[in-house]
């Protein structure tokens, strides 16, 4: 759906490999399931989270995830998410929220 609606998107499996590619890449907006094999969502905005700014630390995040209600939405911005995604998600939903995530990132460091 992102690509479709013109976002470069970087799709990986785990936690391990997203806070891998993260730190690399230094993506613009981070989109994470909760659910994914190992270590999920939870654990990976803990990792973006403690990483210092230069690192990715700040990377606005969305949490895509057929949790609901409001419980879980207040579970998901106090763990770092800017954003609870309920699935299902329209493409117009997603790309809204990727695009107003991407408002909020921060410069990309000086060289």
């Amino acid at each position: 759906m992102l690509e479709d609606a013109g976002a470069t998107v970087t799709a990986v499996e785990t936690a391990e490999e997203a806070l891998a590619t993260l730190e690399r890449e230094r993506p613009e907006v981070l989109v994470s399931a909760l659910a994914m094999p190992d270590k999920g969502g939870y654990w990976l905005i803990g990792k973006v989270r403690s990483l210092p700014l230069e690192r990715g630390g700040a990377t606005p995040a969305a949490a895509l995830t057929g949790f609901t209600g409001p419980e879980h939405r207040a579970s998901i911005l106090r763990a770092g998410f800017q954003y609870h995604i309920e699935k299902p998600v329209t493409r117009d939903n997603l790309s809204g929220i990727v695009a107003l995530l991407a408002l909020k990132a921060p410069p990309p460091p000086s060289v």
